[in-house]
């Protein structure tokens, strides 16, 4: 058994090392080293160490149900706002686990009532699956859909074996072997984690070892155009100086080279302004995030097109079912909502309809803007996202505002995800989680 005490406690320290900061990936190391010490139990009793091993015991069989339970409303972003409620959630989960304490004696040894554990471990367990189970029903993104899939598959089976072969079986019989059965599922665990690690990701991990690709890819893009930017400007000033000594030495040259000179240093006000733009979009992203009123900015943003849309002939409308207060950065968040917009407008040339509405779950706010212009084929909204990347054959379009955009809100905690199809518009969809939201 001494191996499950060293693999949980490894795939805490991957899952703890991985981000710290993530609650839900704390509590996912808390369960797993309080697991993995279970396993150290029969090496302590060898060592000598009958104390230490019944203290294993314990902390084993009281302590990884509180954690387990502790994880799956975490995942499942069922935890109360707020710091002091959320300490007070996990004071009155551990509750049990104190009673379990004054209930059992120490000596001349430390000796579990099975059947008591019982009563309160096998609602922790159930209630814990339950929560898993119904995230993954509820979940409507499809991408969140599948981690929590692969979470549920991966914890689930060995949380009901847990619960059957070692709280149910020792209540009845507390003698019973357990370990032969329960390593079965133990290892299933470990295994589908490592291989969900390198092919999907699990609870984040793939996501530090490889990373998101978009992301991945901006942060490419921006070390890149940051030199070329560099290189570029250099290159620029001394056209630029070139060709304003040029104007100085030829105060008498002909229409034709004046014209010349001119037109030089045009392309190159041009070709720095480019640049500029190009570095701009692509930079890193640094968000300082304050509660804002969203309906506010949105607002904001609609009322500052407002005399292009009328221009060009198109209608709009905002619906805020809700009128959150969330932490974020206003700037970049009105950019982003700016960005959309605009490719709303451009879809519509001939006029059009422009519909942008709030409104929000038990996890999620969600602000979305759709337009009914022609739409994006399915084949290209693959890839509309990634930079350089465009629809349109504007020689001034780069390709980088989606890219940007959808920076923005993983930067922010959330989404940007777009549907539709040719013929039938396009809606951005900006999900911002739950916990964003302050109080007014």
């Amino acid at each position: 058994m001494i191996f499950y005490f060293f693999a949980l406690s490894a795939a805490a320290a991957v899952l703890l090392v991985s981000n710290p900061r993530h609650e839900t990936n704390r509590w996912a190391a808390f369960f797993l080293v309080c697991a993995s010490i279970g396993g150290a139990e029969p090496t302590l009793r060898e060592a000598g160490w009958p104390r230490f091993a019944d203290a294993a015991v314990y902390v084993n069989q009281t302590f990884t149900p509180c954690g387990i339970l502790a994880f799956s409303l975490a995942y499942a972003e069922r935890l109360p706002r707020g710091r002091t409620r959320r300490r007070l959630t996990a004071v009155l989960l551990f509750f049990p686990a104190g009673l379990m304490l004054a209930a059992t004696p120490m000596w001349p040894a430390l000796e579990i009532d099975f059947p008591l554990l019982l009563c309160w471990v096998g609602p922790y367990y159930g209630a814990a699956c339950y929560v898993l189970v119904r995230a993954l029903w509820k979940e409507e993104d499809a991408r969140r859909k599948r981690n929590r899939l692969i979470t549920t598959l991966i914890i689930v089976p060995t949380v009901l074996a847990t619960l059957a072969f070692i709280n149910v079986a020792r209540a009845i019989k507390p003698d019973f072997d357990f370990f032969a059965y329960i390593s079965i599922f133990m290892i299933y665990s470990l295994s589908m984690a490592l291989l969900c690690v390198f092919v999907y990701g699990f609870l984040g991990v793939k996501l530090r070892i490889e990373h998101d690709p978009l992301d991945t890819t901006m942060k490419a893009v921006s070390s890149g155009t940051a030199m070329l930017n560099h290189t570029i400007k250099n290159e620029i000033g001394k056209i630029s100086l070139s060709t304003l000594n040029l104007r100085h030495q030829l105060p008498d040259a002909d229409a034709d080279t004046r014209q010349h000179l001119a037109i030089i240093a045009q392309s190159s006000e041009h070709m720095l302004e480019m640049v500029t733009r190009i570095h701009h979009r692509t930079k890193a992203i640094v968000l300082h995030e304050r509660p804002h009123a969203l309906d506010d900015l949105v607002r904001d943003c609609l009322d500052r097109y407002a005399g292009l849309l009328e221009e060009r002939g198109i209608t709009h409308a905002f619906s805020p079912l809700e009128r959150p207060v969330l932490l974020l950065d206003a700037i970049h968040i009105r950019e982003v909502l700016g960005n959309l917009i605009m490719n709303a407008v451009e879809a519509m040339e001939g006029g059009g309809h422009l519909d942008v509405a709030l409104d929000g779950n038990k996890r999620n706010i969600v602000l979305t803007v759709s337009d009914n212009g022609p739409g994006i084929p399915k084949e290209r909204l693959r890839r509309v996202m990634e930079p350089f990347y465009s629809t349109k054959s504007r020689v001034d379009n780069y390709g980088l505002g989606l890219s940007y955009a959808y920076n923005v809100m993983l930067l922010s905690g959330g989404t940007l995800s777009l549907s539709g199809a040719a013929g039938g518009g396009t809606c951005a969809a900006l999900t911002f989680p739950r916990k964003k939201q302050r109080k007014e």
